[in-house]
């Protein structure tokens, strides 16, 4: 598990403006939260940055960064596991339409366009 330390190490620098993610399906239908750190932690426990008391989801569940270059998103340990477009994953590049499912909770990722051959 990645630890606040082990990412202090490696800067991200400024995150592209206009990237979001939006609950797809259940009860937080339609909301819609701003991408707006290079770090955001998704959980149903208070210390998450975005908390949604989805059962399904850890206290922290996963984290969707930018490590300056992509954005990602990695699972934080979680019991239920993170699937990206269906396939379990550690860790995942993150593309603009991608679906992420954290435990039941599904939620689609737009990303802002970054430059060509990043």
């Amino acid at each position: 598990m990645e630890t606040e330390a082990s990412r202090a190490s490696a800067p991200a620098g400024p995150v592209p403006g206009g990237g979001s993610i939006r609950v797809l399906r259940g009860f937080y239908e339609g909301l819609e939260m701003p991408v707006d750190r290079d770090w955001m932690v998704i959980g149903r426990g208070r210390g998450a940055d975005i908390v949604i008391a989805e059962p399904t989801m850890s206290r922290a569940h996963a984290a969707i960064g930018y490590d300056g270059v992509h954005f990602f998103v990695q699972d934080l340990g979680s019991t239920n596991g993170t699937r990206v477009n269906g396939t379990r994953e550690q860790k995942a590049m993150l593309r603009d339409g991608d679906e992420v499912q954290l435990g039941k909770l599904s939620i689609a990722v737009t990303l802002p366009a970054l430059e060509p051959g990043a």
